[in-house]
């Protein structure tokens, strides 16, 4: 089994997804929310003493800027995957207790590749582009199954890919079908 080393980690590039919008509102409700409650909470006579409000301020700080950098995220990675970006980050937003979100995880279609050759938009799975028939993963020449770069033998049919390494090396790498 082959391993692929990449410099930069996956939850990086996902981040590089959010907008600057969602970056400032999330420092803003960040630095806001602890003031507003230290200040609010302080006029309560049976309120925590002074270091508690701090704690609870910063804590709920902390929940509401990850909600809006959720919601940043989703807005943003929608519109990437061909979905409806307002109506997700409208439910994402208003289904309550975080149902909207993780509704948006677990519904979410796959990132759309583009072919190397005619720059289509071709679904994940895809082996062939459907526009040109340019090879985007390789696959057996006998069954059409879907091979790993490195096999010898198709683990369906068991004929032998040595023959097939030209179009196999041919086919482009994953991180050229998902620019």
């Amino acid at each position: 089994m082959t391993t692929n080393h990449h410099t930069s980690s996956r939850f990086k590039e996902e981040l590089r997804i959010l907008s600057p919008w969602a970056y400032a509102l999330a420092a803003l409700v960040f630095v806001a929310v602890p003031v507003l409650f230290v200040i609010f909470v302080g006029k309560d006579p049976k309120a925590p003493p002074f270091p508690a409000r701090c704690l609870l301020g910063a804590i709920a700080g902390t929940v509401l800027a990850c909600y809006v950098v959720l919601i940043g995220y989703i807005n943003r990675d929608a519109g990437q995957r061909g979905m409806s970006r307002v109506w997700w980050t409208l439910l994402a937003m208003f289904v309550p207790n975080g149902l909207g979100i993780v509704l948006y995880f677990i519904l979410r279609r796959p990132r759309t590749a583009h072919c190397p050759q005619c720059a289509a938009e071709v679904e994940a799975g895809f082996s062939f582009c459907p526009r040109c028939r340019a090879t985007l993963k390789p696959v057996c020449p006998h069954c059409q199954h879907s091979v790993d770069l490195g096999d010898k033998f198709c683990p369906y049919c068991s004929s032998t890919l040595e023959s097939a390494s030209g179009a196999s090396s041919a086919a482009p790498s994953s991180q050229a079908l998902s620019s």
